[in-house]
């Protein structure tokens, strides 16, 4: 599998994690449409600086700890977000009746 793919699935999974699991789901409602983009922004973010911490730790060997592990950190990131985005999009998003 390819860090992109694997990319869009984390994105998906993330985005539907916070549509579909009560626990999640509940405390997600309580964001404006803007705000729960911004905290699937900065939860997909995080574990992009996380993974290249790791990288450039030596606990993960995708990446590596230049301009070019950057680079494809970037690729990464932006991948998981456009699928997350649409994810978001496509699932739903009001309360449960």
């Amino acid at each position: 599998m390819t860090d992109i793919f694997l990319a869009n699935i984390a994105g998906a999974g993330l985005s539907l994690l916070f549509s579909y699991v009560p626990g999640f789901r509940d405390r997600f409602q309580g964001f404006s449409g803007d705000g729960k983009r911004l905290v699937m922004l900065g939860l997909l973010a995080l574990a992009a600086l996380v993974i290249y911490g790791l990288g450039c730790l030596g606990y993960y060997q995708g990446i590596t700890c230049d301009q070019a592990g950057i680079q494809k950190m970037l690729t990464i990131f932006f991948a998981a977000l456009v699928t997350n985005q649409s994810t978001f999009a496509l699932s739903p998003n009001g309360s449960p009746k």
